[in-house]
């Protein structure tokens, strides 16, 4: 499976722009899994709901399958890692494509979505893997001096899922 990441601070449009280009992907043949980092404390289930019961009483792992899909949802113990992102590739079904979010530590090839006017500053100057940066401004005012290899319209999700799948025909699989 290849891996491609949208990284980027928080607020810049990373989880829009992701969920605009699954559709886009899988309408050129790709099978797409996606894998979403987080920095904060999240409810993985619905409070109260029987699922979310069995963890609360102590299940390491359940399973809530419906006729339309399952879910897995994992308590980690104290002293157990938050898992790496090899681990959780390696639980997904085989596709042509993972999209990460997030990971920003992870090595692998990525597109940074970057809005100046969050005020947060860029990645892209300081992280080799970061091949393109999609931004809704073209380089200018609020950018750092660093010109970005390659420049990407956020609203055009053809032109991004065109520079992914280009990205990912270059490079092998891992």
């Amino acid at each position: 499976m290849i891996l491609f990441g949208l990284t980027g601070k928080s607020n810049s449009g990373k989880t829009t722009l992701l969920v605009q280009l699954i559709p886009v992907l899988k309408g050129r043949g790709l099978s797409v899994s996606t894998i979403k980092h987080g920095h904060h404390v999240a409810e993985l289930d619905t409070p109260g709901k029987d699922s979310d019961r069995h963890r609360v009483a102590g299940a390491h792992e359940t399973i809530f399958s419906t006729v339309n899909g399952y879910a897995i949802t994992h308590s980690r113990a104290e002293n157990e890692p938050e898992p790496d992102l090899a681990s959780l590739v390696a639980r997904l079904k085989p596709v042509d494509l993972v999209l990460v979010e997030g990971f920003k530590r992870e090595p692998i090839p990525r597109i940074e979505v970057f809005r100046p006017d969050t005020g947060k500053a860029a990645l892209y100057p300081d992280d080799p893997s970061i091949l393109a940066v999609a931004s809704n401004v073209t380089h200018g005012p609020g950018w750092p001096e660093a010109v970005p290899a390659h420049w990407l319209d956020m609203n055009d999700v053809e032109a991004v899922a065109d520079f992914i799948v280009n990205a990912i025909s270059d490079s092998p699989a891992p």
